[in-house]
């Protein structure tokens, strides 16, 4: 198995997990499961006020992952005009966040960054020079005048 395919296999087991789905590999379960959070999204805005969130992402995968999450959940996230390309916002319930938005997100973008990193440091190693270990560390002292 390529790692590419391992990193598919991990997102999806990631998902099983947070959709509630018992069975990955069923189409119909997934969606089912899908449309249980969509409805668990429903109740909890009936019964909480839903809050407006900042997100600010380090790297464009993180955002776009966040996205395309907040996008399956029917939210939809914005940014305000001269905002940083960084920054999302979205208006949801904070037991939503709390439960289900952002711990899924932290566990699919923590296995998509292992795997970029892998693919990265593979691809520089093989192409580029063998050698991608970090700059050398030089401690000196700075002179006072």
């Amino acid at each position: 198995m390529t790692s590419e395919e391992e990193l598919r296999l991990k997102l999806r087991k990631i998902e099983a997990l947070f959709e509630g789905a018992g069975t990955i590999g069923e189409r119909d379960a997934a969606e089912a499961a899908l449309e249980r959070i969509k409805a668990r999204l429903r109740q909890t805005s009936e019964t909480e006020k839903s809050l407006e969130y900042t997100f600010t992402f380090q790297d464009q995968w993180s955002k776009k992952l966040f996205m395309a999450l907040c996008r399956r959940y029917s939210l939809s996230p914005y940014r305000y005009a001269r905002q940083r390309y960084t920054t999302v916002m979205v208006r949801v319930p904070k037991t939503f966040v709390d439960d289900v938005l952002w711990p899924h997100h932290e566990a699919l973008s923590k296995e998509l960054n292992q795997y970029l990193e892998e693919a990265t440091a593979k691809i520089i190693s093989e192409e580029i020079h063998r050698d991608t270990t970090e700059a050398q560390e030089i401690v000196q002292l700075l002179e006072v005048s």
